[in-house]
């Protein structure tokens, strides 16, 4: 615990859902949902507006059309999210050389590291200089908290949303913490929650008075232990800057469970892809290869393989979860696949199997492109050959050769709605054209302010 409310907490408002309204002029001020779409989808994250009808992160998608049928429902852009956050992260490493990325949209900084604070005046100075930046960088707000531990700095931001700033002075933590509910805790979700409640625990207040020792025989030493201190308001946790990552992964869940085997496979070498692509850009490659299966009756299962030394060969990694695939009974359907490696390390080791699996490929001829892997499973779904439907996902980016950079509302029945509006412009026409309008393709984001470049 420190004497000056020197470590920052930023959370970024509503971050996807608000990149989207800055993005799109039409959309501002009116419910905005960003999720999966499918029957089997949830919601990433919901505007402000949205929220006001009920809709919250994790909901699942058709209750939430239910309470807002009238929102913009938009399918997630993380590339574009993840360029924001880059530039959002940048900031806070101006501030100080201990930050501490949680997600995309939230990190913790270390203000007395870098420098720019040592009380509670300069602290609130950097603190409100950072907002300026972020909005000025990239057009969206972001809350907040200060104070002398993470815990509480956590709290005061989630106190400071939306789009403010809020210092909680250390000393104050107790009288803070005693009147709020049990779930204000970290480490305290619903079950712990409603366990706490049935024990007559339902403020921080009446764990602080049932003591450390009625804690650890309902919750057990460690947790029991660490909610205590918790509670008294200590948490002498430092500011991290690196959390080395201990694997990467990547899964689907389907709207409709895959019996066709051939699909099965060719979902997993695409998935097996997008692994390669993800662990190049952390700049790892892994030993072990994980397979996902989660079954038809909810019934998950995993298998793994570990190779003789790293490698990001996205050659190997599609063998290497094809066998496992092999070893997976998929009668009855699959719902969700996934493919992982772990092992990490920094460096790719010449592989022998590798090699030998490159050259066995030589032989076989060229490796279809990703474009064609993906036409060959609408093939293997329509159950017939010929031209493949282009598919247009809602709110993702295009650009007409006539109207200039738009953005999707919608397609079906061979026709694709567009709005032709940027971040900077009013709201925009719409025009709907056919799904396979030569002048119509898809487009990188463009920035949210004007002249700054999409990282």
């Amino acid at each position: 615990m420190r004497a000056a409310p020197t470590i920052l907490h930023l959370d970024m408002d509503a971050f996807f859902a608000a990149a989207e309204q800055a993005s799109k002029p039409s959309l501002r001020g009116k419910p905005v949902i960003v999720g999966g779409l499918g029957p089997r989808g949830v919601v990433a994250t919901a505007s402000y507006e949205a929220r006001r009808f009920g809709v919250h992160s994790a909901m699942p998608m058709g209750q939430a059309r239910r309470l807002a049928p009238n929102a913009a429902y938009l399918v997630p852009r993380f590339a574009f999210y993840r360029s924001i956050s880059e530039q959002v992260m940048e900031l806070l490493r101006r501030l100080s050389p201990l930050v501490e990325p949680l997600s995309l949209d939230e990190a913790f900084v270390d203000l007395e590291a870098g420098g720019v604070a040592d009380d509670s005046a300069s602290a609130r100075a950097a603190g409100e200089r950072l907002r300026v930046d972020i909005l000025a960088t990239t057009g969206l707000t972001g809350s907040v908290g200060l104070a002398g531990s993470k815990m509480i700095a956590k709290i005061a931001s989630e106190e400071a949303k939306p789009d403010g700033l809020v210092l909680i002075e250390p000393g104050t933590e107790r009288e803070l913490l005693g009147p709020r509910s049990v779930r204000i805790l970290p480490g305290v979700g619903p079950a712990t929650g409603e366990h706490l409640r049935r024990a007559g625990m339902t403020s921080v207040s009446d764990l602080v008075e049932a003591g450390e020792d009625e804690l650890v025989r309902l919750l057990g030493r460690a947790h029991g232990t660490s909610l205590h201190r918790m509670a008294q308001g200590y948490d002498d946790r430092r500011v991290v800057a690196e959390r080395d990552a201990k694997s990467v992964s990547v899964e689907d869940t389907f709207d409709v469970d895959l019996h066709d085997r051939v699909r099965i496979r060719l979902e997993v070498e695409r998935l097996a892809e997008r692994c390669v692509g993800r662990l190049r850009a952390s700049g790892h490659s892994g030993r072990t290869i994980v397979l996902k299966v989660r079954r038809y009756d909810f019934s998950t299962l995993t298998r793994s393989e570990t190779l003789r030394g790293p490698t990001d060969d996205p050659a190997v990694l599609r063998e290497a979860a094809g066998r496992l695939l092999e070893a997976v009974d998929t009668t009855g359907g699959v719902r969700l696949l996934g493919v992982g490696v772990s092992g990490l390390a920094d460096y790719t080791q010449e592989d022998l199997f590798a090699q030998a699996v490159a050259d066995a490929e030589a032989d076989a001829g060229p490796e279809p492109e990703a474009g064609a892997v993906a036409e060959a499973e609408e093939v293997v779904e329509a159950g017939e050959q010929g031209p493949v439907e282009r598919h247009w996902a809602p709110g993702h980016d295009v650009r007409h050769a006539v109207h200039g950079a738009g953005w999707v509302q919608g397609s079906g029945v061979g026709r694709v709605t567009v709005r032709f509006e940027e971040p900077w412009s009013g709201p925009g026409r719409v025009r709907t054209f056919p799904v396979d309008d030569p002048e119509l393709e898809p487009s990188e984001p463009l920035p949210l302010v004007r002249g700054a470049t999409v990282a």
